[in-house]
């Protein structure tokens, strides 16, 4: 197990997964994953969350070395997914006198995971309520939708720690060491990104606690410099921008279309743009790709046509836009088709069905590969977008 400090009385448990190769089954994770667990030892004793079950067998190691024969009086469940609850039956059966800390909602989730009967050894917790431990003592704040809707935070008193479930986590595993932000946006837009008014609603309420140490389900344990990853988060949740810049996706069949995107690149960074990102749809990492998109405030979407619609890769890449509540930014659109040019008008229809949306112009449009007007309409645009 990787040393986490975290205060004398509170101690990690987690584990590493570095074999992993897709979490949730959709998003790549090259350094691997942690599933963070916490025990606080006190007159009593609680588990905050358990493991996937892919970490059983070192977590049970890494529990009994930190519980060093006591038994646990609480497991607090703050979030119900297997990847953090996928251990509650173990401790059931391990712990007959242990009981479980959770909303009305976690009660209703945890027979339809597990065949079990908790009916007495269930604590229900609503907003605002506290539990004592001894010294400890830990409030419980509920987060619907961030982003299940039996999720909640739990703030431990008197050492001032937010246990804050999914909320600023990242990917990777905590032996990796990597800048926080780039992972933790990918992992915020793409995991939580569509539910960004219930993340403001959860901000608002640790606005009121004095906070000094964030230990997230996944990811570092934060402590330094709260209030950068406390406004990253304010961002993010509004939808606002994070850099000024402009970012191309496109998704080309035989190359014109890519050779298209990359000229509008290098047009782009002619005129002055501050920051020019591109990506390839049918290749790179969309998780990556939807992150950049939030990331800046306009998008260029380039697509050629295909049985009259749109190339896959693109029409996978709207649809994840659109389902994370993409919104507040400028987007151009360019598209490519030989004989019945029609990915404008397809990505336009997206488009449309999204928030304070600007669509800039001019499109534009290629039959076949880019010619001299085209690389005119082109320059057109790039002014715009700078």
């Amino acid at each position: 197990m990787k040393d986490v400090t975290i205060t004398d009385s509170i101690l990690y448990v987690g584990v590493d997964d570095k074999t992993i190769d897709l979490f949730e089954s959709q998003y790549e994770v090259p350094n691997g994953i942690s599933y963070n667990s916490y025990v606080i030892l006190d007159e009593r004793v609680a588990l905050m969350d358990t493991v996937d079950a892919r970490g059983t067998a070192e977590w049970l190691v890494n529990l009994d070395k930190v519980l060093a024969g006591r038994s646990i009086d609480y497991l607090v469940v703050s979030h119900m997914e297997p990847d953090h609850a996928g251990n509650i039956k173990n401790l059931i059966d391990r712990y007959p006198k242990m009981q479980i800390v959770g909303n009305a909602k976690t009660f209703a989730m945890i027979p339809q995971f597990f065949d079990v009967d908790i009916t007495d050894r269930s604590v229900i917790v609503k907003e605002g309520d506290t539990l004592s431990l001894g010294k400890h003592t830990l409030q419980f704040f509920m987060a619907p939708m961030v982003h299940w809707p039996e999720v909640m935070v739990a703030y431990e008193q008197s050492e001032k720690i937010l246990f804050s479930a999914d909320g600023f986590g990242k990917f990777g595993a905590l032996d990796i060491d990597e800048a926080w932000t780039c992972e933790a946006r990918r992992y915020y837009f793409n995991i939580v990104g569509k539910y960004g008014a219930q993340v403001q609603a959860l901000l608002k309420k640790a606005a009121a606690l004095d906070i000094q140490m964030i230990c997230p389900l996944h990811g570092p344990i934060l402590k330094e410099d709260l209030g950068y990853y406390i406004g990253k988060y304010d961002l993010w949740s509004k939808y606002e921008p994070e850099d000024e810049g402009v970012f191309i996706a496109y998704a080309s069949i035989h190359g014109n279309t890519a050779k298209a995107a990359k000229k509008l690149a290098e047009m782009l960074e002619v005129k002055g743009a501050k920051r020019v990102a591109i990506a390839d749809l049918a290749r790179d990492d969309m998780a990556e790709a939807v992150e950049d998109a939030f990331r800046h405030d306009k998008l260029v979407v380039a697509c050629s046509t295909y049985d009259g619609g749109l190339f896959p890769c693109m029409e996978d890449f709207l649809s994840h836009l659109k389902a994370k509540n993409f919104q507040k930014r400028t987007v151009a659109l360019l598209e490519n088709g030989s004989w019945a040019p029609m990915a404008a008008k397809k990505m336009r229809e997206y488009l449309e069905g999204m928030k304070e949306i600007t669509i800039c112009e001019p499109v534009v449009t290629i039959k076949s590969a880019m010619k001299e007007d085209t690389l005119k309409v082109m320059e057109e645009l790039a002014e715009k977008l700078v």
